[in-house]
């Protein structure tokens, strides 16, 4: 029997309210600011689960469509990164066809994701940007599947998947936003159906249910985070890097995520000296780990951005202005309007992951620095 879609409907609004649980909790903090962005979250994760689990749950006609971007966020989102993902069906076969753009980063992975049930997105196969063949004028093919195609291409820009496979994510990175482009990339299913089926009543229930579960499940997963950070406020605890990776965290990179609390006359100091890396980031989020607005405001700083010492090490100053002095505002990161939230600094590439030393200092401290 056909599901009810009114009843599927239904249920579907009373579960995005019941998400107001994860918002409300007790020991979240009843800082307007944090409330308010809250419920704005969770509209966002609204709008992203819709478009994967019903705009682009044909896995025999999928696309590439942005699971994270300005305006929907997801697990500390990097600012310097172009995300697209395709909802797949890992027993099935795919061609990936594109051209690559000037962004100096390009990875794809096969992720089984899980978000919406336990919170995870487990990868399955990945090629990162040394690992694959690009054609002269940039152009490029892989194929996705579980076994490697045959013949002379056997092997080569190869995407394994597994067969509960679900998506395939494309990270592009800049290390100049303002420079660098991203490329253009098409999906298409190998031997499937010349058109889409209609869209039935039970494809569109097991959405809407999908996507209640991923909303819920994505803003518990990452407020339970938070919570882990706020042991050690103001300071990068050394945290076992499997939990990221279970949360879709790229194999490459190194995560040193912070929780942080200042007073509006205080600074956060960060001291560190970058490994040797590919690329690297510091950036500032908020109680829920979506990164603050960077459209309009000064919140994260790169290997191509960041001002260095002439012995290599980098200081960040986070506080709610620009302090006085050339070298406690160099690297300043907008607390913009914030009194606490979270942070993540990124090693990508590296054989070596310092942590920083960080300390809270009050602004006046550091308005005569003129080093």
């Amino acid at each position: 029997m056909s599901a009810d879609i009114a009843q599927a409907w239904r249920d579907y609004c009373a579960r995005l309210a019941d998400a107001g649980a994860v918002i409300l909790a007790d020991d979240v903090p009843a800082d307007p600011l944090i409330r308010t962005e809250g419920f704005r979250y969770l509209s966002r994760l609204s709008k992203l689960a819709l478009e994967q689990y019903v705009e682009a749950s044909d896995p025999d006609f999928p696309f590439f469509y942005q699971l994270s971007h300005e305006t929907g966020k997801i697990g500390a989102d990097n600012p310097d990164n172009a995300y697209w993902n395709a909802s797949i069906a890992g027993s099935s076969d795919y061609r990936i066809t594109g051209r690559r753009g000037s962004m100096f980063y390009f990875s794809i992975v096969a992720n089984a994701m899980r978000y919406h049930i336990d919170g995870s997105a487990h990868a399955t196969g990945s090629l990162m940007d040394d690992e694959i063949q690009w054609g002269p004028d940039g152009t490029v093919e892989i194929i996705a599947s579980c076994q490697p195609p045959r013949g002379a291409d056997a092997g080569k820009n190869w995407l394994r998947l597994e067969p509960d496979a679900s998506v395939i994510i494309i990270r592009q990175s800049a290390l100049d936003r303002e420079a660098e482009r991203g490329g253009e990339f098409r999906i298409e299913r190998i031997g499937g159906p010349a058109v889409p089926a209609p869209l039935s009543a039970d494809r569109l229930a097991a959405g809407f249910g999908a996507a209640a579960q991923f909303v819920t499940g994505v803003a518990q997963t990452f407020a339970d985070w938070t919570r882990l950070f706020r042991q050690t406020p103001n300071q990068f605890p050394a945290i076992d890097q499997a939990m990221f990776q279970k949360g879709g965290g790229a194999k490459d990179i190194y995560y040193a995520h912070a929780y942080w609390r200042l007073a509006p006359d205080e600074a956060w100091v960060i001291d560190v000296t970058p490994p040797d890396c590919y690329y690297w980031n510091f950036q500032l989020d908020n109680w829920w780990m979506e990164s603050l607005d960077y459209r309009f405001r000064q919140i994260t700083v790169n290997k191509h951005s960041a001002r260095t010492a002439p012995d290599g090490s980098v200081r960040i100053v986070c506080a709610a202005r620009a302090p006085g002095g050339k070298a406690a505002s160099a690297n300043w990161i907008d607390t913009c309007d914030h009194r606490e939230g979270t942070a993540l600094l990124r090693w990508a590439g590296a054989r070596e992951h310092p942590l920083p030393t960080a300390r809270v200092v009050k602004l006046a401290e550091l308005e005569n620095d003129d080093a």
